[in-house]
């Protein structure tokens, strides 16, 4: 007989607590469980993905720049979804995110459970609760180390953490982006809307309440909706309020601005074939750009973000413009962003993800240790994203080695190496190649220099490491082997493939290109598929110390671009064989084959 009177109140223990499943959140929790880390993920919303996800719809952005891409679990997300969603769907990507976070077995997933209590002593967390609307439960998850993936910093005001809220004054920092005296704005938030072309007519009929454009408004903000760029990010407000307390009424004020803006497009005849454009979405829940700020042992400013933050203890990087927004949005009568453009890549420290006061909490996503100026570049999801497995790998660490975070930063040559090792990018730096790799035998059908760039540490094209070609271009069909003169105990394979960061070989304009969703549809938006320049399927084999074959991995429609392979016995010969990539060519391009 089921219990349905009273309240239930559920405790769970974990190693690691992740609150807030965006992107940032999301990352932080598959890397940790895929590092042996017990793992809940406690997210107020029924789809994970934050800003990304169908529920607000924001462009993963990330750092400009050839082969600056963002790679880390972001990448797989996305390289997932071109093969699930070729046409970019939603809910299809909604449900990406949410199998991947499903097939971790070390993590637990709370979706529907907004954090609404901490238990802190002694400058430590020991608990952290929240409740699940959808089970009418409050869920108390205890645990040794705790992330605040929120955007809005809920752990803040729950644990005593330090943090910031709005603008520094240009003289506190010798920031350009700043303001004479010190405040409490920020940028705002945007409920954005996406429409569809279509071959018939539809009306639109305003409601009321809705704020009407006028020329002056619609001046610097006029909707392009036949650019593939259009995804109504400047439909914008709540930067000169309180953007957590003032959210509601900032987001029906957004509503109207949204309504306003399709009767706009839809009545105002200034919109070519606007008869034949359907709202395709109206979004309700506010997308936030800025809030709460965390406070770390360090402050990034934009200064260090101009220098090209070249941090000892880097773990992550950004490189989208300083992108600062007016807090009026919409309102201010002058342009609707001012941008710097900083070097591209730029280092992030680790020092910039862990509490200065709060011992066990960790931190990823726009509310990290930065200036308002410096966060204005850092906010966007695809950098959040690689902070939030950087941290996710952190936690591991400090689990390993019971350390705090900030006892992390004693071992950062060893975050970064498990972080590069699973295909994070860290501007100059390489992956450490075991001297038994050098020394083997490498033989396949390329020049010495192409084969031995395969075991050079760097998993990418990047002007970091110079102009020079960092792969090796390779024949399908033909294998590439280490050949050692005594047995060697391998302990796994390391494989990168290219996954084409610039999206060259994908349909569309550079839009569509570079987004793995889109904002508006047309009749003849492209239909997406895996980048061709990816391995599809391919042998890993090896001649064990009795010479005979043994196969060690076979993939078929294989669409990742980084492998780490077990193996864990003696062999005389390792051999690769690429058999096909998602593309026609004759040939595979491979940045790295090695083993340790």
């Amino acid at each position: 007989m089921f219990n349905t009177n009273g309240i239930s109140h559920v405790t769970i223990d974990a190693d690691f607590c992740v609150v807030g499943g965006g992107l940032a959140g999301l990352c932080a929790a598959i890397a940790a469980a895929r590092g042996g880390s017990r793992v809940v993920l406690m997210h107020e919303r029924p789809v994970l993905g934050g800003n990304a996800s169908s529920e607000i719809r924001m462009w993963i952005c990330g750092a400009k720049g050839e082969n600056n891409r963002a790679t880390g679990i972001v990448e797989e997300l996305e390289l997932e979804n071109y093969y699930r969603n070729p046409e970019k769907n939603y809910y299809l990507w909604d449900s990406v995110l949410f199998e991947k976070a499903k097939a971790e077995k070390n993590l637990t997933l709370l979706l529907n459970c907004s954090c609404l209590d901490a238990d802190t002593q002694n400058g430590k967390i020991r608990s952290v609760t929240g409740w699940q609307m959808t089970t009418q439960s409050k869920i108390t998850v205890t645990a040794f180390y705790f992330a605040d993936c929120s955007g809005d910093s809920v752990l803040a005001p729950l644990t005593g953490a330090d943090f910031r809220f709005g603008r520094e004054s240009a003289d506190e920092f010798h920031e350009k982006i700043g303001v004479t005296v010190e405040d409490a704005k920020t940028m705002g938030m945007s409920c954005l809307i996406q429409g569809r072309l279509t071959d018939k007519k539809h009306t639109f009929i305003p409601p009321e309440g809705i704020i009407r454009m006028t020329p002056e408004m619609i001046r610097l903000r006029k909707p392009r909706l036949y650019m593939s760029a259009e995804n109504f990010w400047y439909l914008e407000l709540g930067g000169d309020r309180d953007s957590i307390r003032d959210t509601e009424s900032t987001r029906d004020e957004l509503i109207a601005l949204a309504l306003g803006m399709w009767d706009y497009i839809k009545n105002s005849g200034e919109v070519e074939k606007a008869d034949y454009w359907d709202l395709e979405f109206l979004g309700f829940l506010p997308g936030k750009r800025e809030s709460r700020r965390m406070m770390g042992p360090y402050l990034m400013t934009q200064n260090d973000v101009l220098a090209g933050g070249k941090f000892e203890d880097t773990v992550g990087f950004g490189g989208w413009p300083l992108d600062d927004h007016p807090p009026e949005g919409f309102y201010h009568p002058g342009d609707p962003n001012f941008c710097i453009t900083p070097p591209s890549p730029y280092g992030i420290p680790f020092r910039v993800l862990y509490s200065r006061n709060v011992e066990n909490l960790f931190f990823a996503g726009r509310n990290i240790s930065m200036t308002h100026a410096a966060m204005s570049s850092s906010r966007v999801m695809a950098t959040c994203a690689i902070l939030g497995e950087a941290i996710g790998e952190a936690a591991n660490l400090a689990r390993e080695f019971h350390l705090t975070p900030a006892g992390v930063g004693e071992k950062i040559r060893l975050l970064q190496a498990r972080l590069m090792k699973n295909g994070c990018f860290l501007p100059y730096l390489r992956r450490e190649i075991p001297d038994a790799v050098l020394h083997a035998t490498l033989i396949g059908e390329a020049t010495d220099d192409a084969l031995n760039r395969l075991r050079n540490g760097a998993d990418r094209n990047n002007h970091t490491y110079g102009e020079e070609e960092q792969g090796c271009t390779l024949p399908l069909g033909k294998p590439v082997i280490y050949r050692f003169d005594t047995p060697l105990f391998v302990e796994s394979v390391h494989l990168a493939f290219d996954s084409d960061l610039d999206r060259n070989t994908l349909p569309g304009d550079i839009i569509e290109r570079q987004h793995s969703m889109r904002s508006n549809f047309y009749p003849d938006s492209p239909v997406m598929f895996v980048p061709k320049t990816l391995i599809r399927s391919y042998t890993l084999s090896g001649i064990d110390e009795a010479g005979k074959e043994i196969l060690i991995d076979k993939q078929e429609d294989f669409h990742n671009f980084i492998k780490n392979i077990p193996v864990g016995c003696k062999l005389r010969e390792l051999r690769f064989l690429p058999i096909a990539t998602w593309g026609e060519g004759e040939n595979v391009h491979l940045f790295s084959f090695d083993f340790c």
